[in-house]
């Protein structure tokens, strides 16, 4: 009975080592693009050729953005990517949807690069922001459970510059990382729990913004 109990251990063990080791999928966003495979909602869409970001431009415009990767399916994993937005109080919102089932249901993490340096402590306090549509917009959040789910980064970036994150989706969590640092800005528990659903770039209410060097790893 033992032996059979550490063989399913094993087994356990071992299928958990597999689905955490997979390689990661870098995803070159100028070949989705001209293969279709990217689908844009409420904004236009350009390429980028700076050095080292060879990435799209999402427009500005009213509403929210997206730009959703083509039959792509992920739940927990790593996802990596570069992001740019502007100084722009109120008009730069950029970050990642993920789990996407439509764009009306969705989860996402993104910045306010506007905050990043701001004077008061209080709108510092509001860089970076997981929300959960349809239910939990960062309104509700913030009124429900003020700096829970929304927090300073540290060190602050340079708000016009590219910015790197890795957001992290493991079991119930979801950690993000700005600049390669060691420590997350942001840990929350996801609000969708068990949710599966396509990944795309982000942008909200009248913000547009640059993404490149996109970087998946699943685990599920």
């Amino acid at each position: 009975m033992k032996t059979a109990r550490l063989v399913i251990l094993s087994f356990q063990f071992l299928l958990a080592l597999t689905c955490y080791s997979q390689e990661p999928i870098l995803i070159n966003l100028h070949e989705q693009v001209q293969q279709k495979n990217i689908n844009v909602y409420n904004r236009d869409l350009e390429l980028l050729n700076e050095p080292s970001y060879k990435g799209i431009r999402l427009s500005k415009s009213t509403g929210e953005g997206f730009a959703w990767l083509k039959d792509f399916s992920f739940s927990t994993g790593i996802i990596e990517f570069d992001v740019r937005g502007e100084d722009v109080k109120q008009h730069s919102f950029v970050g990642i949807a993920f789990r996407g089932k439509d764009n009306e249901t969705f989860d996402a993490i993104y910045l306010r690069p506007f905050q990043f340096r701001a004077k008061e402590e209080e709108l510092r306090n509001r860089a970076i922001q997981y929300i959960s549509w349809p239910e939990f917009t960062w309104q509700k959040l913030r009124e429900d459970s003020p700096g829970k789910y929304e927090q300073a980064v540290k060190p602050a970036p340079d708000p016009n510059a590219w910015v790197h994150m890795r957001v992290v989706i493991q079991g119930d969590s979801v950690s993000t990382y700005i600049n390669n640092s060691v420590q997350p800005c942001l840990v929350v528990n996801l609000l969708s729990p068990g949710r599966t659903g396509s990944i795309g770039f982000y942008v909200a209410d009248t913000s547009g913004g640059d993404f490149a060097n996109l970087r998946i790893t699943k685990t599920n």
